[in-house]
């Protein structure tokens, strides 16, 4: 007569016990496996665009499209030029196709026609469009830069194309471009955290790229909660003012061409 044999209890701990220490070590693999996914369609998304951008300034004369995303924007300030999207207020209660629609009437759908490309693969649920332009390149002429001529209209007013940011991933839409500070060291739209501690950017050269930011302070404001953010973070000189952290300075490079104040560093 045969024996039969079983694993003993102890056997079956320790083989459950590997099992959970292999999980352990290969989660954090795949997640991060998933992520760069994730960041290598993110910026197809921005080179996508781009394209649509350049397009649309070859048959607008070298003119480039309006940052804003209101309509309002399109002959506030000197146009006429196109909103790229079209921001519908989330106050309305507003349908996804009420937004896609706002994809649709742009200046860039005639280019780039999938609605898919207008957002993060992990953007926020509900958002169908989380990029967005900066005031420098025909966005909102904040106070900060009035009268200093930094408020770029046309492609080839554009100098440095290749430090030059067009595209950033906001997170989520606004009826205004994304603002920086310009004359001091201090944030007012958030930094956003993709793919990890950074974000991905499109710059006027058509090359992208992801920036992965280097200063904790920088992840401490992307991490604030938005509505807090816009409420009060932003106002808080405290937490929004950064003396010589690279990343501020670096995006405000980006978004403006050079910096209006001199680093905390010099």
């Amino acid at each position: 007569m045969r024996r039969l044999t079983a694993f003993t209890l102890i056997e079956l701990l320790v083989v459950i016990s590997i099992i959970a220490v292999l999980m352990a070590i290969l989660m954090p693999v795949l997640s991060r496996a998933r992520e760069q996914g994730k960041r290598a369609s993110c910026l197809s998304n921005l080179k996508q665009l781009m394209l649509a951008w350049g397009l649309y300034a070859d048959d607008n004369d070298g003119k480039i499209v309006m940052g804003c995303t209101q309509k309002s924007a399109e002959t506030s300030w000197g146009g006429p030029y196109k909103c790229w999207v079209y921001y519908v207020n989330p106050g309305s209660n507003p349908s996804e196709q009420a937004k896609l629609q706002g994809i649709r009437d742009g200046g860039l759908f005639r280019y780039i026609k999938n609605e898919r490309l207008y957002k993060c693969p992990t953007g926020i649920r509900g958002e169908v469009v989380t990029y967005a332009i900066p005031d420098g390149m025909n966005g909102h002429r904040i106070d900060d830069v009035q009268g200093l001529g930094l408020i770029v209209t046309r492609r080839e007013s554009i100098k440095n194309p290749g430090q030059r940011i067009i595209f950033l991933d906001e997170g989520q839409l606004s009826p205004s471009s994304w603002t920086i500070w310009y004359s001091q060291p201090r944030w007012w739209d958030q930094p956003t955290l993709r793919h990890g501690n950074g974000t991905n950017f499109a710059f006027a050269d058509h090359h992208v790229d992801y920036w992965k930011w280097t200063d904790t302070r920088t992840i401490k404001v992307a991490q604030i909660d938005h509505d807090a953010w816009q409420s009060s973070g932003r106002h808080d000189v405290s937490l929004s003012t950064q003396p010589g952290n690279e990343d501020l300075m670096n995006t405000q490079r980006g978004c403006w061409g050079k910096l209006g104040y001199t680093p905390e560093s010099l």
